[in-house]
């Protein structure tokens, strides 16, 4: 009774399983791709949250100087959110392009880096689950080299946010385990294949 089977259909059977398999492949890459673009978003209304809270700050400091001459740090300030904005703009189109990526990271770094050295005191730092943190103070030198030392700081610390809210910090930690899960699938075998085929890039985290 086999031998009345078309010779072609274990062929046809094979194909089919293939084709089967890389579908559900390719919905598992979109499912994460599309899971990290949410993530992105919520955290780009985040980091534009603390952008307005920048430059209002920003602005109301430019009004209390005298003769409305703002001061390198603050006309310094100033240039960064308006590079920060530009970034977020060319990012949103492609959020999860590495090169983008890195050009934002880089703003927004600069723009923190800014704002902490003029308002040194207006920093706020956030566990992922949205608690506060503070960092650990330096032992003291005085104290001699048997001295108990701190207990060790966590390997990655939160960034400083300058507007006192979590939303940041949180968005932050979401979009980079959303980018893990995808970057883990792009790569593991036999999916790499399928990312390969669809051209599925790897994308990059926020640090």
């Amino acid at each position: 009774m086999l031998s009345r089977l078309p010779p072609l259909l274990p062929y046809w059977i094979g194909a089919a399983i293939l084709l089967f398999w890389f579908v559900g492949a390719y919905n598992r890459l979109v499912r994460l791709r599309s899971a990290a673009l949410q993530a992105y978003a919520t955290l780009d209304a985040a980091l534009l949250r603390q952008l307005d809270f920048v430059q209002s700050q920003v602005q109301a400091q430019a009004l209390k100087d005298e003769a409305g001459a703002a001061s390198p740090a603050v006309a310094s300030l100033r240039a960064s959110t308006l590079q920060l904005t530009t970034l977020l703009a060319a990012t949103r189109l492609r959020p999860l392009d590495p090169a983008a990526m890195a050009a934002l990271d880089t703003a927004l770094h600069v723009m923190l880096t800014g704002w902490q050295r003029l308002y040194p005191d207006a920093v706020n730092s956030f566990e992922v689950d949205g608690t506060l943190s503070r960092r650990l103070p330096l032992p003291d030198a005085s104290s001699g080299p048997d001295a108990t030392p701190p207990p060790t700081a966590q390997a990655e610390p939160a960034v400083a946010w300058p507007e006192p809210s979590a939303t940041a910090e949180i968005a932050r930690h979401q979009f980079n385990l959303a980018v893990q899960h995808y970057n883990s699938a792009v790569g593991q075998f036999p999916a790499l294949l399928v990312a390969w085929v669809m051209q599925l890039r790897r994308a990059a985290a926020m640090k």
